[in-house]
C-alpha cells in the first residue's frame, strides 16, 4: 500500500505538469458567428505587405484582403469582419482564449502549434530569402562567400549555414540596423522571411529579393480545435482551397509583391 501511494505521489506532479497543454478554446461556433453577423479576426497592423496601416490609418495587405474575402463567402459581406491587431506572442492565444474567431497574422503552421490550434490549408508559402541591392547579386552563389546580415537568434541561421557554408553571417538587432549595414557596404545582403523582405522592397525599391527561397514555411489561417468548430473549419478550408485553385491567392500575392515561386498552384 505504501509503495502504491508513493507511486501515485510521484505521478501526480507529472499529471499536473501536462495539464496546461489540454485546455480548449471557447471561440464562437459558426452558427453563433452567423447570428452575430461578423467575423473577429486577429491580424498584424505593422507587417507590410501582409497586414499594415496605410497613411490614412486603414488596414491593408494580403491577409486583410483574405479576411474580407472569407467574410464575403461565409457571411455574404466583405465588410462583415472586425480586425483585432495583435503582437506576435498573442497570435495563437487570441484564438485559444476566445478573443477572436480566426487569426490571419503571419502564422506558420507547425506540428507543435497544431497541438493547440487547427490550421487551414496554406494561403501563402513563405520562407527564408535573401535581399541585396540591384545589380550586386543575381543568385545565391553571388553572396555565398560574402557577409550577410541576419537577425540575432533567427531560425534562418542554421538554414543559411547549411545551404551556404562559406557565408559570413553578421548578427543584427533590427531591420534598421541591417539596412544601415547594407547602405554602408559592410554587409552585401540580408536574410529574413520573404514576406517581410517584400515589404522592404516596396519601401526601398533599389533592393531586390534573390529568386531562390532558402526554406518553405506554410502560412495558414489559425482556427480553434474541437468538434464543435468543425463547420467553421470546413467553411474556411473549402474557401482557401477554392482561392488556391482559382488562382486568386497567387494573383493577390503578386499584387502585393510577394515571391510566388513556392506558392502552390
Amino acid at each position: 500500500m505504501t509503495n502504491c501511494l508513493h507511486f501515485f505521489l510521484l505521478l501526480f506532479p507529472l499529471t499536473f505538469t501536462l495539464y496546461p497543454f489540454t485546455f480548449k478554446s471557447n471561440a464562437a461556433e459558426f452558427k453563433e458567428i452567423q447570428q452575430r453577423g461578423y467575423l473577429l479576426v486577429a491580424v498584424k497592423d505593422n507587417l507590410p505587405p501582409l497586414g499594415f496601416r496605410d497613411r490614412q490609418g486603414k488596414l491593408r495587405g494580403l491577409e486583410i484582403e483574405l479576411a474580407q474575402k472569407l467574410a464575403a463567402d461565409l457571411l455574404g459581406n466583405p465588410a462583415a469582419v472586425k480586425f483585432i491587431p495583435v503582437a506576435n506572442r498573442d497570435r495563437l492565444n487570441a484564438v485559444i482564449e476566445d478573443k477572436v474567431d480566426l487569426a490571419l497574422a503571419q502564422v506558420t503552421a507547425t506540428d507543435s502549434r497544431s497541438r493547440l490550434v487547427s490550421f487551414s490549408p496554406p494561403y501563402y508559402m513563405d520562407g527564408a530569402a535573401i535581399i541585396a541591392k540591384k545589380a550586386t547579386a543575381e543568385s545565391l552563389n553571388d553572396v555565398a562567400k560574402k557577409t550577410v546580415a541576419v537577425l540575432k537568434g533567427s531560425s534562418t541561421i542554421p538554414t543559411i549555414k547549411y545551404l551556404l557554408p562559406q557565408v559570413q553571417l553578421l548578427g543584427v538587432d533590427s531591420y534598421q540596423q541591417a539596412h544601415a549595414l547594407l547602405e554602408s557596404g559592410i554587409a552585401a545582403a540580408f536574410t529574413a522571411d520573404a514576406s517581410v523582405l517584400s515589404g522592404w522592397v516596396r519601401e526601398y525599391p533599389q533592393y531586390e529579393i534573390l529568386p531562390t527561397l532558402l526554406s518553405a514555411e506554410p502560412l495558414a489561417v489559425v482556427m480553434p480545435k474541437g468538434l464543435q468548430y468543425n463547420s467553421l473549419r470546413q467553411q474556411v478550408n473549402a474557401a482557401i482551397a477554392r482561392y488556391t485553385t482559382a488562382g486568386w491567392l497567387r494573383q493577390r500575392a503578386e499584387f502585393w509583391g510577394l515571391p510566388v515561386d513556392k506558392l502552390r498552384k
